[in-house]
């Protein structure tokens, strides 16, 4: 902090369970990722390397520990995870990111069918060895998938052994947890609070209007996900009542 301003809402030091804030980095060369560290890294605890850009972004492994250095812990998108599964290749997909040295994995089925029970033991397999981010939901536009549903795989998927489970909504905002438009689907997300831990969910939402639509339900240290790397420091303003929309929010 620039100057002690009073009356903020708390946030939790890094390493911490909560208030978590995921970014998505879509390709970026290593100077723009030292850049993001410099002016942000106490604002991230992790950073995706999306879907399958892990694969084809030159000097991978040397963004990977620029990241680790900074006190961010990075990790491959499921979709790359899914690319590894639809050819048979699990045990090759452990060797890659064993040897780029990551410690985190994400489980997803958003694209590929998978039966639940083999998820399940995906997650199993690599919460041996890796912290495992679980991802519940579908990439596919039209495909239903029941609030019961959600709830189930959820808890089944925490279970399994995730330490955090990601709902859905794809780097776009506008399926999953949210609707065609973007806005919430607020039934689904008010049922899954009911029944699960909400310190356990990581919520992907990459629109400023849903950043603050969760702050405003679940609080300033609601875990997010899908956050475009130029707005870290404007989220952080939002959790702590430094940008209109959240202005009078916390203060008594």
């Amino acid at each position: 902090m620039n100057f002690n301003l009073p009356l903020l809402p708390e946030r939790p030091e890094k390493p911490r369970q909560s208030g978590l804030t995921m970014v998505m980095d879509k390709g970026l060369s290593t100077r723009e990722a030292e850049n993001l560290c410099e002016v942000a890294s106490s604002y991230i605890d992790m950073v995706k390397l999306g879907f399958g850009t892990g694969l084809i972004t030159p000097n991978t492994k040397e963004k990977i520990k620029i990241y680790q250095s900074a006190g961010i812990t990075p990790y491959f998108g499921g979709t790359m995870f899914e690319a590894f599964i639809a050819r048979d290749m699990f045990d090759e997909f452990i060797q890659f990111i064993s040897e780029c040295g990551v410690n985190m994995a994400e489980v997803s089925d958003g694209v590929l069918p998978i039966e639940h029970n083999k998820k399940c033991e995906y997650i199993q397999g690599l919460a041996k060895d890796f912290t495992v981010l679980s991802e519940v939901g579908t990439k596919l536009k039209g495909k239903e998938i029941s609030n019961e549903e959600w709830i189930n795989w959820m808890k089944k998927e925490l279970e399994a052994g995730a330490w955090k489970v990601i709902a859905e909504a794809r780097e776009s905002g506008n399926i999953g947890i949210y609707k065609e438009d973007g806005s919430a689907n607020s039934q689904l997300i008010l049922d899954i609070r009911e029944q699960i831990d909400v310190s356990k969910i990581l919520w992907e939402s990459p629109l400023k209007s849903q950043q603050v639509w969760f702050i405003k339900l679940l609080g300033p240290n609601v875990n997010l996900g899908n956050i475009n790397s130029n707005e870290v420091i404007a989220l952080e303003t939002l959790r702590l009542g430094l940008r209109g929309d959240t202005l009078l929010s916390f203060l008594p």
